[in-house]
This record gives structure tokens, C-alpha cells and sequence, in this order.
């Protein structure tokens, strides 16, 4: 596993999911500081295998393993 790869993945997956359930959560009613709070820890943990599979797969299509700098020929 690319654990760099893995932590950007995390980290944008995190940021949209929380959203979506943010907004699904404001939008339905819920504007409490424990719904919101509740809803911020259930999207890190829905985001966690989202990041892993979105990471694997990405492994597997060798996008994860391009060269940083250019190869001299």
C-alpha cells in the first residue's frame, strides 16, 4: 500500500464526504452541535474505505507509480 497516495486520497475524500453529509444532515433538520459532530466522525470513517479502494485501485492502473522527474535518454 502507498501510504502517501492513500493520505491525499483520505484527505479529499474526507472533505467531500463530510460535506455531502453535512449538507444532507442541515438540509433534513439537523443543525444541532451533536448532529453535526456525529456527522463529521461518520463521514472520516466512510471516507477510510473509500480512500483504500480509490488507492488500490489506482495502484493497480500504475497511475501511483509515475516518476517524480523526468528519465534522461
Amino acid at each position: 500500500m502507498n501510504w502517501q497516495l492513500f493520505s491525499v486520497i483520505f484527505t479529499i475524500a474526507s472533505g467531500v464526504t463530510i460535506g455531502v453529509l453535512m449538507t444532507i444532515a442541515l438540509v433534513t433538520g439537523f443543525d444541532q452541535i451533536p448532529h453535526i459532530i456525529a456527522t463529521a466522525i461518520v463521514g472520516l470513517i466512510l471516507s477510510i474505505p473509500i480512500a483504500w479502494i480509490v488507492a488500490k485501485k489506482m495502484q493497480t492502473l500504475n497511475i501511483a507509480k509515475t516518476p517524480l522527474t523526468p528519465v534522461a535518454r
